[in-house]
């Protein structure tokens, strides 16, 4: 299962230093506007210290992350939904995510300019919600100019969308995103073909300096966060840039002394999964140790699936221990069965997070 997050906010934010620091890539993050044209990607390996105790028991030939594609998205400013700045070319570079990564400069540095000439970030974030809901302002109009000729032939379809985009619209007009917009499985039918952008899950990433942010400031951004059904998260950018190219240990010292449990790269993830609603199952032997991503939820079968799709249509029957169980029995790895540790199951199984699967398939 593939997982992308596209970073947006204006310009001069910090959003192309914190994109380098958490792809380690090396792309421009110049102090003028529009540094980022085209959009830039990194692949990027999901922490998780379960693989690596996973590996030690195991020894495998190999270890395999999940992994997580970044796109660094050309900066947004007021009107961008009118073609202002580069304000077409973002709005169709951000369609392809599946999670908005909106990066707010909450840090003050007089050698970096804000395009507003300012540092407000509670105006930030409301330049950003309001030219996405512009934007999809003016689809669902088209889509209701479109969809006359359904109701004028009086089609089931068409007068059913036409209520349930009227809804929308008034719903966008009233400066709430599409994502908080309640409907049911078949209206939204009418409306997941639109790709709206304000549709989209979205993470706010509150871009601090080391005094950690102004509280108040925080405070009131997490409840624009809450009122857009979005979550929000901090990171110090710059720290996140500096440390980019230590080693693990040398990281962990510098987090510790800045009273940061973990990386700015772990919390982004945990709560993009969080977000989409995603879970880790494991596969081990002695040529490979991976994780795996499936959607919560998942039947033994819909997790094989992501491995091979010979694995889901098959599928015969699964194993399945748990990760506390190997850990808790590393030195009787290979007796767990005997142990009555492991679960043969079918494909309706409900997968857990941390599963250890093993999966057969016929011929």
């Amino acid at each position: 299962m593939n997982l992308n997050c596209g970073f947006v906010g204006l310009p001069n934010v910090g959003k192309s230093t914190l994109f380098n620091a958490l792809s380690k890539n090396n792309i421009a993050a110049e102090n003028y506007p529009f540094c980022t044209i085209e959009p830039n990607t990194g692949i990027v390996e999901v922490p998780d210290n379960r693989l690596n105790e996973l590996t030690k028991i195991y020894q495998p030939e190999k270890t395999i992350h999940n992994t997580v594609e970044f796109i660094d998205i050309a900066g947004l400013v007021k009107n961008a939904h009118q073609g202002e700045g580069l304000g077409n070319q973002f709005l169709s570079q951000i369609r392809s995510v599946k999670v908005i990564i909106q990066v707010v400069r909450f840090f003050n540095d007089n050698n970096i300019t804000h395009v507003e000439n300012r540092v407000d970030p509670l105006d930030d974030m409301e330049i950003i919600n309001t030219e996405l809901i512009l934007a999809d302002i003016k689809t669902v109009e088209r889509s209701l100019e479109k969809n006359e000729k359904l109701v004028r032939a009086n089609k089931p379809e068409g007068i059913l969308a036409k209520e349930v985009l009227s809804n929308l619209l008034e719903h966008l007009n009233n400066g709430f995103a599409a994502r908080s917009f309640k409907r049911v499985s078949k209206e939204n039918v009418c409306i997941k073909n639109l790709f709206l952008l304000t549709d989209k899950p979205m993470i706010y990433v509150a871009n601090v300096d080391d005094d950690g942010g102004k509280s108040e400031q925080l405070e009131k951004a997490s409840l624009v966060a809450k009122k857009n059904s979005s979550s929000f998260i901090k990171i110090n950018g710059k720290l996140e840039s500096e440390m980019a190219e230590f080693e693990e240990e040398e990281k962990e010292m510098i987090l510790k002394d800045y009273n940061i449990d973990e990386s700015g790269l772990s919390v982004l993830i945990k709560e993009a999964y969080k977000t989409l609603g995603l879970e880790t199952f494991f596969t081990c032997g002695e040529k490979e140790v991976r994780a795996w991503t499936m959607k919560k939820g998942s039947q033994a079968v819909e997790a094989a699936g992501e491995i091979h799709t010979d694995f889901s249509t098959k599928f015969i029957k699964a194993e399945i221990f748990s990760y506390g169980d190997a850990i808790s029995n590393k030195e009787k790895i290979n007796e767990l069965k005997t142990m009555g540790l492991v679960k043969m199951v079918g494909r309706d199984y409900i997968m857990q997070e941390g599963d250890i699967a093993y999966f057969i398939k016929g011929q």
